[in-house]
């Protein structure tokens, strides 16, 4: 009976063991792979902040021409 006991609290002692491992590895990839996307995420943000100063300096350089050219829209 002592042996089944002791058998019984080295398996549960794995068991936890092991889910307490499976939980940590979990959680660090899940980490690993939110900060990857947070720094895609900022690399996208980036792009469209720089597409939209563009866009506005566009605006400018096309009425810049029209006031040289001295056509009106």
């Amino acid at each position: 009976m002592a042996n089944e006991v002791l058998i019984a609290i080295i398996g549960l002692g794995g068991s936890a063991l092991g889910t307490f491992a499976g939980i940590l590895t979990t959680s660090k990839l899940t980490t690993y792979r939110l900060e990857k996307l947070e720094e895609k995420v900022e690399k996208h943000n980036n792009v469209i902040e720089r597409t939209f100063i563009l866009e506005g300096k566009m605006t400018e350089v096309q009425h810049d021409i029209v006031d040289l050219k001295g056509v009106k829209k």
